[in-house]
């Protein structure tokens, strides 16, 4: 009961908005001095804990995949892609929105940072819907929920974290994530185009919209596509690990600049600092966590929800059900790096006790995760988009406007559930 007490109390102070490192840490500091047989040699391991996290070479490629984000952030892709998207899709109704899902999706898979990506989409296509006279709720949850891929589709730091807490190959990850993003895709633009049909104001024809050449619309789309291409199939191929290919994407993603012009010590500079933050933010919240997880166990609090599941339950999909209702539910209070370093671990045993394959349940997680960005009241996309778009849209268009993409969500979550194999179509 007392470990449950910890988690209960460490939670709340998450709600609360206490720094996440501060309460793993300090929560388990505060139960192991209260409880005699604990004491702090609980924590006597710990210093051999974090060096292995700071030797872990998996997860050294987070910083990198960071920082290529970053530098393609300030790159200009972006913008010639949506171009170049608008231009394609200018005569269709809801074209311009699919274009920002494929855009969208494009990012994903080029720099797997959400914010950089809902910053990004929010700056440039929100005003270009709105001057096509689309509906407001349509276009922010149709920015917030593509520049949100970078979740699902690789190379994502999500499932680098995963891969990690779960002991489970990045490598097999990203490829077991290709489909169900893929599928998560499909499931927006068919929405969008069945909502223009029915609602055709909602979602007019941009023909006005400037007319981007072939050649332009090539070079706008070819050099992102060998980037994603070269980074991503070094590891489908095993040419090289996630780590090794993240620093090739760094490298890339410079060259890329270098084409775009937008290469600079200015640039360089912020990258350079945004990295450091970030991953100094993962980093010590994965550190906070170890400690929690040690005085958690020796409480026993890992047995106990093995021995309820195992024995009490004895049924695998009402702990997938739990699992993922549980997940889904904290995700409207929480971020994925809470999620992924305190609940997922409490998981993890049960999931080998109960023969569950660990690359399809962490595919599942991630698609809850994603979930998380966009759930009200503190989805961090619908932060970034609200951030970044001013007065020119109002919060509640903003939360009715992502309700139909986070049933989507849950569709492509039932869908990968149901049918595994778009999980091992490529692993």
């Amino acid at each position: 009961m007392i470990a449950i007490l910890m988690f209960i109390v460490a939670l709340i102070l998450l709600m609360v908005g206490i720094p996440v490192a501060f309460v793993f840490g300090g929560v388990s500091i505060v139960f192991a001095f209260l409880i005699p047989e604990l004491g702090f040699d609980v924590f006597s391991v710990l210093p051999f804990r974090i060096y292995g996290i700071m030797s872990n070479t998996t997860l050294m490629a987070v910083p990198l995949f960071i920082a290529m984000g970053l530098v393609l952030e300030k790159s200009l892709m972006a913008e010639k892609l949506l171009a170049a998207m608008t231009s394609m899709f200018r005569t269709t109704r809801g074209g311009l929105a699919v274009s920002v899902v494929l855009v969208g999706a494009m990012l994903a898979a080029s720099t797997g940072v959400v914010s950089a990506s809902v910053v990004m989409m929010s700056v440039i296509a929100l005003p270009l819907m709105l001057r096509a006279g689309y509906d407001k709720g349509l276009a922010a949850g149709t920015i917030a929920s593509s520049g949100t891929l970078g979740q699902i589709i690789p190379p994502s730091i999500i499932l680098i974290i995963l891969g990690d807490v779960m002991s489970v190959s990045v490598g097999e990850l990203f490829m077991g994530a290709v489909l169900p993003g893929v599928v998560l895709v499909g499931l927006y633009i068919i929405y969008i185009l069945i909502f223009s049909y029915l609602k055709p104001d909602a979602a007019p024809i941009a023909e006005d919209l400037q007319f981007v050449g072939i050649k332009e619309i090539i070079v706008a789309v070819i050099p992102p596509l060998l980037l994603m291409v070269s980074v991503l199939g070094s590891i489908f191929v095993g040419i090289a690990s996630p780590t090794e290919s993240a620093a090739f994407g760094v490298i890339g993603a410079l060259l890329l600049a270098s084409l775009n012009r937008s290469l600079n010590f200015k640039m360089l500079q912020y990258a350079a600092m945004q990295t450091v933050k970030l991953s100094g933010m993962i980093f010590m919240i994965l550190i906070g966590a170890t400690a929690f997880s040690l005085v958690f166990n020796e409480l026993g609090g890992t047995d106990m929800i093995l021995e309820f599941f195992s024995d009490d339950i004895g049924d695998v999909w009402i702990f997938i059900a739990f699992a993922m209702i549980s997940i889904f539910i904290l995700g409207f209070f929480i971020d994925f790096i809470e999620i992924s370093f305190i609940i997922v671990p409490i998981l993890v045993p049960v999931m080998h006790a109960f023969g569950i394959d660990p690359v399809w349940f962490a595919i599942l997680i991630a698609l809850n995760l994603q979930a998380s960005f966009l759930t009200p009241p503190f989805g961090l996309s619908l932060f970034f988009l609200k951030g970044a778009a001013g007065e020119s849209i109002k919060t509640a268009e903003i939360y009715k406007g992502i309700i139909p993409f986070i049933l989507l969500q849950i569709v492509a979550l039932g869908l990968v559930m149901l049918f595994p194999d778009l999980v091992f179509a490529f692993i």
